[in-house]
């Protein structure tokens, strides 16, 4: 009688093998050296693996990570962060995968795993101390300790320049983040998003409290919210600008921002990623939204 080999681990794992034609027995030795053939997921994992030095090790990257932006330009692409499949990832045949907390889906990340592959994911606090642990985190799972150290340290000494200039604030200003405007749709970060983190790190305070997350917000909340200055994506230099933010008839025509004509475009990654450039993000959105405070 043959004997048949009923673990699902391996079964799974031999499944994938085949869907990208290759034998398990031909998987490529994993390299002495931690992560020679990165897979970085997370457009803050990817910079901070490009501030390191270790862009070359770089085998795939998905569509947030798009600064530097030779990564998606030279690198192949996974898709979207939390539409990932185990098959694009396994093709580059990597030999570590980095992520950020929230990429997925998670049975594609746990396939990963089957095949023998580790995956290490990256925690996602937006404080200051976050991404400093963020740069840390990093650094140890591709063996650039030292380097993280470095890099941690000169991003610290910003963020405490940051916050000895924030302490001079008297009254923080009320501001809402827009990440879209759509069909008339406003969609706002509130409480325990990253848009509530760089607020806070920017001296400025919530206007969408009321929600939790990325959520749409109603005309009659963006009305009582009375956010003085708003905040919108430039999506690639294609920034909103403040006639179609502020056009007649809408919600927030009829708040502080749209009387002083107070609208600021950044970035996203630079904004809401929560990596390297955060301080120097958070101080331009706070020179920007206290313009009387130019010389400060």
């Amino acid at each position: 009688m043959i004997p048949t080999i009923s673990s699902p681990r391996l079964s799974r794992r031999a499944m994938l093998a085949a869907l990208l034609g290759v034998g398990l027995a031909s998987r490529p030795a994993r390299a002495v050296s931690p992560g020679m053939r990165i897979a970085s997921l997370g457009g803050a994992v990817t910079e901070i693996l490009y501030r390191l030095g270790a862009g070359p090790r770089i085998a795939i990257v998905d569509t947030t990570s798009v600064y530097p932006a030779e990564a998606l330009r030279e690198k192949p692409n996974a898709g979207y962060l939390r539409a990932l499949s185990a098959e694009g990832l396994l093709s580059v045949g990597p030999d570590l995968v980095i992520a950020a907390e929230g990429a997925g889906p998670p049975a594609v990340l746990e396939q990963i795993r089957e095949a023998g592959i580790p995956v290490a994911i990256i925690a996602e606090r937006h404080t200051a101390e976050g991404v400093l642990e963020k740069i840390r985190s990093v650094g140890h799972q591709v063996g650039l300790e030292a380097e993280a150290e470095v890099l941690s340290r000169a991003v610290g000494t910003s963020f405490a320049a940051l916050g000895e200039r924030r302490a001079r604030i008297a009254r923080p200003a009320r501001a809402l983040v827009v990440l879209s405007l759509a069909n008339g749709r406003v969609m706002a970060g509130g409480r325990d998003s990253t848009a509530d983190g760089i607020l806070a790190l920017a001296g400025l305070r919530n206007a969408a409290d009321g929600l939790t997350g990325f959520k749409p917000i109603s005309d009659e909340a963006i009305i009582a919210a009375a956010p003085e200055v708003v905040i919108v994506m430039s999506n690639g230099g294609h920034a909103l600008t403040a006639d179609t933010v502020f056009a007649e008839g809408t919600a927030l025509a009829q708040t502080p921002a749209a009387a002083k004509r107070a609208l600021v475009a950044m970035d996203g990654l630079a904004l809401l990623g929560f990596g390297p450039r955060t301080p120097e993000s958070a101080e331009a959105l706070m020179r920007a939204a206290y313009p009387e405070r130019a010389g400060d």
